[in-house]
């Protein structure tokens, strides 16, 4: 209990009911989840039977260690892992009675494309981007396509949920579900099937949830069927910091918690250790108007600190230069030697050009955080597809991925007749190669190359499932890439060869990240903490489509980062810029809400866009400017723009200093340069030869 202040020791030892812990900005909520896992095993509950889950892979992966290193060996047996992963490994174990395999695949977004193009005969993408975006959103809201039809408002929505039917159908007999259904199913399976739920519910002695202002309808729904009647959780969130009402999250489920479970304990904390108190002011009054579920105050005693400082700029470059000198003057004043101490926050991606821009002219390195995900590239996805056809003979686009990556030759006429054939005998593509009826609607060349490719997966999925350990993975993946000839397809289907060299060392990298997971040296794939325990090549290509980064690619980078407000959350940094803090941009266009100015469509979407910046302020730990521009491109036209009313609502002290920081880099670069002048004279006055 060392070092948790009397609010933090409370919800660590409140064991044995439910506990929501309102966890402020900065306020040390890791340190109380892992202290409180800490507790439990403590007072006796095996280390198995405690659940603790995360939004992300990158908070699991910090958990883990954390929990290491407080509680020791009994770390390994935790179920540390996002909702996704949970969900997972509740079908893995018990899907069959919802008519999964085991080795069911989970479908990347660019495969959930493809399918709706196929289910709605489009060709556009756009189409099926909206198709998918509105599933998904009826997913999370618990419904399926007959429920999803039964309310369609108009003909847009009838035809989507048609759309959503024939989705559901194709996906049924890939034996595949989407990110969506990670959630949805393992609820279905709780909720319809008492035995699964029975032993689910014996198996986990306390759940832990991380961000629950973060959770869905359904996601609450499938922790209550977890932790049944007894409600032995701990919820660990902050209604001010619910920001992914867009993607479903809701703060109904913080509404619900004393209504649902009338014993309840709720416990603050408002201790911020990151902030000073001049930042923490700020942001306090940034969020005063929002109406509060439950009322806090966050505080510091880190001291006053510098004032938060406002800047107006002339148009987006001037607050991009601006922004750059802020850096630069601070770096000169010796307050932050690193750049990675640096962060520029903004609203939307596009607003990172003008900043870029600014930031290579004064050679300075930054990232963009939230850029493409490494398994987002082509070569990567190639790569993923055959490991998820190892694992699911089932999966069609993980096929016809594979089938044509790097090509074989078998053409489109070919694969056009195997799919009608499979169609029209309910097979998938990959149990049809070897159907005997196959050879009466394709040639026996066409029909021996694809059998030949049969044949081929089998052999490696045998040897996947047989190859365990690091040395055997690396080799095995090695001589695969060798037999398909990936290299040469790599550099053959790309004109500029250094691009095909990157891509390469993409694949090698990826290779290596596979085999060291086989080795056991690293699990931060099924959120189980097994770091000593070695898998095979198909135990670890089973996790794979959970992953969306590789998260040793982002350590110890020492450069700025930009990043939006939404890719922000639960980061921070000693100096923050916030820029493009203008009505339009933040809030965002909350008057584009149904209903108008004054709807509750309205306040509900400017309270999120509050949230927003009150997320953005606490990401400051020293020192924060926020500013605006006075005009703005929009298309081809400068549009005037007002700053944004977050900005009046922090309440500045009127003394707060408007400042140009060019002018202050200037000054101090006269100062040094002044100083470096006389410094030489007096040396020069008093060598000999002076004398």
């Amino acid at each position: 209990m060392s070092g948790l202040n009397l609010a933090q020791q409370e919800a660590v030892n409140y064991l044995h009911g439910p506990c929501l812990v309102l966890a402020g900005a900065g306020s040390g909520k890791t340190r109380v989840i892992t202290h409180k896992i800490g507790r439990l095993i403590q007072t006796g509950l095996e280390g198995h039977r405690i659940a603790a889950i995360t939004f992300t892979n990158k908070a699991a992966a910090e958990m883990r260690e954390r929990a290491k290193s407080l509680v020791g060996k009994p770390a390994k047996e935790l179920l540390i892992c996002t909702f996704h992963a949970l969900g997972v490994r509740l079908m893995r174990e018990d899907g069959k009675v919802l008519g999964l395999k085991p080795q069911f695949s989970i479908l990347d977004s660019d495969d959930v494309t493809g399918i709706l193009k196929d289910a709605g005969g489009t060709t556009d993408a756009a189409t099926a981007r909206q198709w998918q975006w509105a599933i998904s959103l009826w997913k999370n809201m618990g419904l399926d396509a007959a429920q999803a039809l039964a309310q369609a408002k108009d003909e847009n929505e009838r035809v989507t949920a048609t759309v959503m039917a024939r989705y559901e159908e194709r996906l049924a007999a890939y034996q595949s579900v989407d990110f969506d259904d990670l959630i949805g199913l393992p609820l279905k399976l709780l909720r319809d099937f008492p035995e699964v739920r029975e032993k689910w519910q014996k198996k986990l002695g306390h759940v832990l949830v991380d961000e629950y202002q973060d959770t869905n309808a359904t996601q609450y729904e499938l922790l209550k069927l977890l932790v049944g009647e007894r409600g032995r959780f701990t919820a660990v969130g902050d209604d001010d910091q619910s920001i992914y009402g867009w993607r479903g999250a809701t703060l109904d489920n913080l509404r619900k918690l004393p209504q649902d479970y009338p014993t309840l304990k709720v416990i603050k904390l408002e201790q911020n250790y990151r902030s000073t108190s001049a930042i923490l002011r700020a942001a306090n009054n940034v969020i005063q108007p929002n109406p509060k579920l439950f009322p806090k105050t966050l505080f510091s005693e880190l001291g006053e600190g510098e004032p938060v400082r406002v800047v107006d700029c002339d148009n987006e470059e001037h607050e991009a230069e601006r922004a750059v000198a802020r850096i630069q003057s601070i770096r000169a004043n010796g307050l932050g030697k690193e750049w990675k101490e640096f962060a520029i926050l903004y609203r939307a991606n596009h607003q990172a050009r003008a900043l870029e821009k600014a930031l290579r002219k004064a050679q300075v390195p930054y990232k963009v955080s939230g850029g493409q995900s490494f398994f987002d590239r082509a070569e990567i996805r190639d790569l993923c597809a055959w490991l998820r056809l190892w694992v699911n003979n089932d999966d069609d686009p993980a096929f016809l991925r594979c089938v044509t990556t790097p090509k074989r030759g078998i053409g489109h006429q070919t694969l056009g007749s195997l799919g009608v054939f499979a169609s029209q005998y309910k097979l998938s593509l990959f149990e049809a190669l070897f159907s005997s009826s196959l050879s009466s609607v394709l040639s026996a060349r066409a029909l021996g190359s694809l059998q030949e490719f049969g044949r081929y997966v089998n052999d490696l999925e045998y040897r996947a499932r047989h190859t365990v350990g690091a040395e055997d993975a690396k080799t095995f993946l090695a001589d695969w890439l060798k037999d398909i000839g990936y290299e040469k397809h790599l550099y053959e289907g790309e004109e500029n060869e250094k691009v095909a060299a990157a891509r390469w060392t993409n694949v090698l990298e990826f290779c290596d990240w596979m085999a060291k997971r086989c080795g056991g040296e690293i699990d931060d794939t099924a959120g189980v903490s097994t770091v000593s325990e070695r898998k095979s090549v198909l135990e670890v290509a089973q996790t794979i489509a959970l992953l969306s980064t590789i998260s040793e690619r982002e350590k110890d980078q020492n450069v700025v980062t930009l990043s939006t407000l939404h890719a922000s959350k639960g980061l921070e940094w000693p100096h923050v810029v916030l820029a493009g803090c203008v009505e339009g941009m933040l809030p965002f266009k909350p008057e584009d809400a149904e209903g108008g100015a004054g709807s509750e469509s309205f306040l509900a979407r400017l309270q999120e866009e509050r949230r927003l910046m009150y997320v953005g302020i606490t990401r400051a730990q020293r020192s924060l400017v926020v500013s605006w521009s006075k005009k703005r491109k929009k298309g081809r036209d400068m549009v005037a723009t007002q700053p944004s009313r977050f900005i009046a609502e922090m309440a500045l002290d009127k003394a707060t200093v408007k400042e140009d920081p060019r002018e202050k880099l200037k000054a101090l670069r006269a100062e040094f340069a002044k100083k470096s002048a006389e410094a030489a004279a007096a040396a020069a006055a008093a060598s000999p030869r002076a004398a």
